[in-house]
C-alpha cells in the first residue's frame, strides 16, 4: 500500500489503490461497491483524478444477516511527501519495531491491521456483535468535499461509525475544531523586470493582505474552546490561522502576473462558519483597497466542519476493546478533544452525532512529516481492538496475549 501512492494533492491515484484493496480483501469474500463524487463538488485548484470511494462488506462465516452494521472508516490519500526524508518515502522500510513510509501511521496501516483482525475473525469464526462494513473514503487531506461527506449526504449510513484517523493513544473523543483553506489569488500584469512600468507586479500587489492576515492572526488565536485539550497541550485548544503557502513568479527577470496565497483557519465549535469567512474577507478586502492589482480572489478550497460531542452506546463498547488489547485500565482512556480536524464534521452535519476514534497515530510518528512510522506493537494492537470490538460480548477468543507474537496468520 505505501508503493502505491495516493498524495492528496492532486488526489490522482484512488483508481490504483482502489484496485489493491479489491485484491487485498479478496480472501475474505462479500461485495465491493465503488462510489465516485462527481466531479463538480470537488474540483479545485491542483486537483486531478477520479475521486473513488470503495466500500467492501466482507462475508465473515456465521455472521448472522440480522446484526447491526458498524462502519469502519479509513482515508486513502496520505499528505504529499515533502522535503527531510532519510529513508524512500513510497517504500515500506523496517527498523527494528518501526514501520517507516509515508501513509503508514496515516492511515494505510490501519488498513493492514484490520484486515488481519479479519481473517482471525474469520479463522476462528468468532460469533460478531456487528456485521463491518469497510469505507476506504477520498480526500480527507483537503479538498472541498471529501468521500465520507459525499457518502453521508447521499445515503443512510450505519449509527454506529468508527473512525481509524486517530490516535494509538488511550483517548477518547471529545471532539475537534474545524478547518477552512482558502486561496488568495491576486491578478496583475506580467512583464520583464527590465520594465516594470509596463507590468503590474501581483507579488508586491498580495504583501498587504498578508501583512493584515498576520495581524488578525494575533486576534484570532487569543480564542479558546471549551473542548478539554490533549494532556500534553499547553493550555487550552485555540482557534488558529496560518499562512501555509505562497507562489507567485519564476524567474528573476520577470514581473509575475499572478500570486498565490493559501490560508488555514481552524475554528471553533462556538465560531460559525460565516462569521470566520466575513473577518477573513473583511480583512482582505481593505488590505486590497489602493493596491495596483487588476483582481484578486478568495475562494475556499477546503473545509471540515468542528465535531462535537460524538458520544453514544458503543463509546464504552470501543474503550474496553482497546483496553484489553492495549493491556491498559479503562481508567487510563482520558476524554479529550483536538487541534487538528476530521471529515466526520461533515458526518454530524448530515445527522449522525455518535462516532468512534482510533488509530496509530501518535505525538512522535511524524505524521505528515518526513520518517512518518508506525511500529509492529500498534498493529497489532489495533488489530486486536478490532478484534475484540467486533466479537460477540467483547469475546477475547482468538485475540493475542499482549506482547506475543502469533504463530500463523497475516502478520507473523
Amino acid at each position: 500500500m505505501i508503493a502505491c501512492p495516493t498524495p492528496m494533492p492532486p488526489g490522482d491515484g484512488y483508481a490504483d489503490f482502489a484496485d489493491l484493496l479489491e485484491n487485498l480483501f479478496a480472501p475474505l469474500g462479500g461485495t465491493a461497491e465503488r462510489v465516485s463524487v462527481p466531479q463538480a463538488l470537488w474540483d479545485g485548484p491542483n486537483l486531478s483524478g477520479e475521486r473513488i470511494n470503495l466500500i467492501l462488506r466482507p462475508d465473515i462465516p456465521g455472521m448472522s444477516d440480522d446484526l447491526p452494521e458498524a462502519m469502519i472508516y479509513f482515508h486513502t490519500d496520505t499528505a504529499p511527501v515533502g522535503d527531510g526524508w532519510t529513508v524512500p518515502a513510497d517504500t515500506l522500510t523496517r527498523d527494528g519495531d518501526r514501520l517507516l513510509g509515508r501513509g503508514t501511521a496515516d492511515m494505510k496501516g490501519t488498513i493492514a491491521a484490520v484486515r488481519d483482525a479479519l481473517l482471525r475473525l474469520t479463522r476462528t469464526q468468532t460469533p460478531l456483535a456487528f456485521r463491518p462494513v469497510l469505507a476506504f473514503c477520498t480526500d480527507e487531506e483537503g479538498g472541498r468535499y471529501p468521500g465520507i461527506r459525499h457518502l453521508a449526504e447521499t445515503r443512510l449510513l450505519p449509527e454506529v461509525l468508527l473512525n481509524l484517523n486517530g490516535s494509538a493513544e488511550p483517548r477518547i473523543w471529545a471532539g475537534c475544531v474545524g478547518s477552512l483553506d482558502l486561496t488568495l489569488t491576486v491578478t496583475g500584469r506580467a512583464s520583464h523586470s527590465g520594465e516594470a512600468d509596463r507590468g503590474i507586479n501581483a507579488a508586491e500587489a498580495l504583501l498587504p493582505a498578508l501583512v493584515a492576515l498576520n495581524n488578525l492572526k494575533a486576534t484570532v488565536e487569543t480564542r479558546t474552546t471549551a473542548l478539554p485539550p490533549p494532556p500534553w497541550s499547553n493550555g487550552p485548544l485555540r482557534a488558529r490561522l496560518n499562512l501555509t503557502a505562497v507562489h507567485a513568479g519564476d524567474k528573476g527577470s520577470a514581473l509575475p502576473g499572478l500570486a498565490q496565497a493559501t490560508l488555514n483557519r481552524r475554528y471553533l465549535a462556538e465560531e460559525t462558519e460565516d462569521d470566520v469567512l466575513a473577518e477573513i474577507r473583511a480583512a482582505v478586502t481593505q488590505a486590497m483597497q489602493g493596491t495596483a492589482a487588476l483582481d484578486w480572489d478568495l475562494q475556499v478550497t477546503g473545509h471540515l466542519p468542528p465535531v462535537n460531542d460524538p458520544d453514544g452506546p458503543a463509546t464504552d463498547r470501543w474503550t474496553q476493546a482497546r483496553a484489553q488489547a492495549f493491556s491498559l485500565p479503562e481508567a487510563a482512556f482520558l476524554r479529550y478533544g483536538s487541534g487538528t480536524s476530521s471529515d466526520f464534521g461533515w458526518v454530524q452535519k448530515a445527522g449522525l452525532k455518535h462516532m468512534l476514534l482510533g488509530g496509530l497515530s501518535r505525538p512522535d510518528r511524524n505524521v505528515h512529516g518526513p520518517d512518518e512510522f508506525t511500529t509492529v506493537e500498534d498493529l497489532r494492537g489495533l488489530s486486536d481492538a478490532i478484534f475484540l470490538f467486533l466479537a460477540e460480548g467483547c469475546a477475547p477468543q482468538g485475540a493475542r496475549e499482549p506482547g506475543k507474537v502469533p504463530t500463523e496468520g497475516p502478520t507473523q
